[in-house]
């Protein structure tokens, strides 16, 4: 199996909160946008797939209960730009926003939640500027193509 990831999917109860929290309140842009499923390319080679809840169960199986034990990152230049994506999710109509702060490892990070609940890290990590650098350049090159 070659190192890699390909899609990142989040089983929703309410797939319209999720539509309008990404889409509308994010900004972000759908790749496909149908019924059952969101799906948000993040980068050249990774999608986001916002898939209703009962499709997931039908296919996948019964998701777990409680906080699921991860997060999803989102590394960005600066902590200035930590703080910017934080309120802009927090504007979206974000959970559990938490306000960016130093961390003991040297980056600056804070949290918030999507509407299904979901953790997302926003981060600035000066050890792995080239991973902000490498999103941010793909993003912008998409919206102006």
């Amino acid at each position: 199996m070659d190192q890699y990831l390909s899609f990142v999917t989040l089983a929703v109860e309410d797939l319209a909160a999720a539509r309008a929290f990404y889409l509308d309140g994010l900004g972000w842009v759908a790749r496909q946008d149908g019924d059952d499923v969101v799906f948000i390319q993040l980068g050249p080679a990774l999608v986001l797939s916002l898939w209703q809840a009962d499709g997931f169960r039908e296919e996948v199986g019964q998701p777990g209960t409680g906080l699921p034990p991860m997060t999803l990152a989102h590394n960005v230049e600066s902590p200035a730009a930590v703080d910017a994506v934080l309120e802009q999710a927090r504007l979206a109509g974000a959970s559990s926003v938490t306000s960016g702060q130093r961390r003991h490892w040297g980056g600056y990070t804070g949290y918030f939640a999507d509407p299904a609940g979901f953790t997302w890290e926003v981060a600035h990590n000066p050890f792995d500027a080239d991973v902000a650098a490498a999103g941010v350049s793909w993003s912008r090159q998409q919206r102006t193509s």
